[in-house]
């Protein structure tokens, strides 16, 4: 590989950082609190109590979470150039926040967090049913990033060394200001600038943010649940992903720089990528049953593995499977979590 210097921060992500608070469930434990498994949704007052109920009533494991922030770690994993990536987000100044800030460092990850004063470290309850996820965020601390901290200069620092960024869906909710200001100046300096669909809720609810934002990105990632809301709510009807994802790549731009690229993952099924009305699939990596721990995290893994290929120059076919990779690492451990080096070449 290159010299590690001309990878330092060369790849900036912003988003939610979030404590998984994950455990397998049963069904009545999704009945009593309505939960959808293979869906990510924000805690109503309803959930509230859930959080406690896991963790009194099944094996709850804490782990280290929040979309964009598995990643940029699991990127950087991939990478193994220390600093090669950085983050932002907002965490309280307590234990889980301090956990959190540990673990990322400890990922070679370079995190400028928010500390909220007020609020506590977000959480996120991972509910587990025969390995599917279905996830519940309780933002609290996340939802109060504020684009003040971005405009500090030692953060700001940050978005210019980047060539690359990545921002999950999620923080459309939190602070399109940021989003805002990150996404003009990618377009400004011809940097490649991602997102992610990241939940039907998004696509549904933060629909007009989405579509602010939607000129500017070179990239676009999402399954094919996202891709299908997507479609509906814009009035495509058609459920057909790979119609979808070229419709996504041909939507307008913000500047003719790069043409856009539609990722879409289906599980197990073939990863769609659409670009120049055009789209290819690149099959995932077989898993038996038996060796799914959980889905947690395997579509940020496949974005880290993506995006870690993307930053050296590689081909879409290799970044596909590094990203396909990554989330089979992922799917077969607790979380986004993964062994101390890639076996990936």
């Amino acid at each position: 590989m290159a010299s590690s210097t001309n990878y330092d921060g060369i790849l900036l992500g912003m988003g939610n950082p979030l404590l998984d608070i994950s455990a397998v469930v049963d069904e009545d434990f999704l009945t009593k609190y309505d939960i959808k498994l293979n869906n990510a949704i924000l805690a109503e007052e309803k959930h509230l109590p859930m959080y406690d109920e896991m963790s009194s009533k099944f094996n709850v494991e804490y782990i280290a979470g929040g979309a964009t922030q598995n990643s940029i770690k699991v990127a950087q994993w991939m990478l193994q150039i220390p600093g090669a990536t950085s983050y932002m987000g907002s965490i309280g100044k307590d234990k889980y926040g301090e956990a959190m800030k540990k673990d990322a460092t400890a990922a070679g990850v370079n995190v400028h967090y928010y500390e909220d004063e007020s609020a506590p470290t977000g959480t996120c309850g991972v509910c587990v049913v025969g390995g599917e996820r279905s996830l519940i965020a309780n933002l609290s601390a996340a939802n109060c990033y504020k684009v003040d901290h971005l405009k500090k200069p030692e953060n700001w620092a940050l978005v210019e060394k980047a060539k690359f960024y990545y921002i999950a869906g999620f923080f459309l909710t939190v602070s399109p200001e940021s989003i805002q200001l990150v996404s003009e100046h990618a377009a400004a300096n011809n940097k490649v600038f991602t997102m992610n669909l990241s939940a039907p809720f998004i696509c549904e609810f933060f629909k007009d943010a989405q579509e602010k934002f939607l000129p500017y990105m070179d990239f676009v990632f999402g399954n094919e649940t996202e891709a299908r809301t997507f479609s509906r709510v814009h009035g495509w009807e058609t459920d057909d992903v790979e119609q979808i994802a070229i419709k996504i790549s041909q939507l307008p731009k913000a500047t003719g720089t790069y043409k856009r690229t539609t990722v879409i993952t289906q599980g197990a099924d073939p990863v769609v990528v659409a670009e120049d009305g055009k789209v290819k699939k690149y099959p995932v990596i077989p898993l038996p049953k038996e060796k799914l721990v959980d889905t947690n995290g395997a579509g940020d893994a496949f974005v880290g593995g993506f995006m870690s290929q993307l930053v050296q120059g590689k081909s879409i076919e290799e970044c596909v499977k590094a990203g396909c990779y990554a989330s089979n690492v992922v799917i077969q451990r607790s979380g986004c979590t993964y062994p101390e080096k890639p076996a990936f070449n």
